[in-house]
């Protein structure tokens, strides 16, 4: 007789317990969701003819040359274009980063030679002002940027 009882509580009590901890969970970012990394899909935007050029496939990263894997604003990473490796500066990117610095639509990339030298000869899309203050030769690449926000 008292298996039955037990049986008709039991999933009640297993409902009970399961709402409660639904309520006390709560949702959190990781760090690691806060800008760009592996796989991540980006977005030329200065006029280089490979920039330019239909892609069957988004350019994607495949390296991001920081010591946690994560690129922000002014990082250098390593993409994967028209079955090509090259190397690309992040100049903007989706997920908000420090105070007053802008958020973009997209993840911008400007893709740069060995040597650090911008491919193309102009930049499409407004540069953040935050590249200006960090430390790197990024003297070219401000030169053909048209408009800073």
């Amino acid at each position: 007789m008292a298996l039955p009882l037990l049986s008709r509580s039991l999933p009640g009590l297993l409902m009970d317990q399961a709402s409660s901890i639904i309520q006390q969970r709560a949702f959190s970012v990781s760090t690691v969701a806060a800008a760009i990394q592996k796989m991540t899909r980006v977005r030329v935007v200065d006029n280089s003819t490979l920039g330019n050029a239909h892609h069957h496939r988004a350019p994607r990263v495949i390296h991001v040359y920081t010591k946690n894997g994560v690129g922000k604003v002014g990082d250098k990473v390593l993409l994967a274009i028209k079955g090509q490796k090259k190397k690309a500066l992040i100049v903007g990117h989706k997920m908000p980063g420090e105070r007053m610095t802008p958020r973009f639509d997209s993840n911008n990339v400007v893709l740069i030679e060995e040597n650090g030298n911008p491919t193309g000869t102009r930049i499409k899309v407004p540069l953040p002002t935050q590249l200006r203050k960090l430390e790197g030769d990024y003297s070219k690449v401000l030169a053909i940027a048209s408009t800073f926000v």
